[in-house]
């Protein structure tokens, strides 16, 4: 996992987070004016251009085991998960 003890992101973590960030906006644009031409040509875009690199991103993060999920979550909230069910 590339990230430093400081809590920042790893690539493939800001990529999808940025990503997400982005398409989250632009569903709402949509949602709110579907037929802006301007929000369709952003979003094609981001498909022809970015999609399969955040893709890509996604199954790197989604491949790493639960316990490194675990930890990073605590590492990034700055504070731990417990495992046991208990709040």
């Amino acid at each position: 996992m590339a990230t430093s003890s400081t809590g920042r992101l790893s690539s493939d973590e800001a990529r999808v987070t940025v990503a997400q960030r982005l398409l989250v906006r632009l569903g709402a644009a949509l949602v709110y004016q579907p037929f802006d031409v301007e929000t369709h040509e952003r979003l094609r875009a981001w498909l022809a251009d970015e999609a399969a690199s955040v893709l890509a991103s996604l199954e790197a993060l989604r491949a790493r085991p639960d316990d490194e999920l675990r930890a990073r979550v605590a590492e990034l909230c700055g504070h731990d998960l417990r495992t046991d069910g208990a709040a």
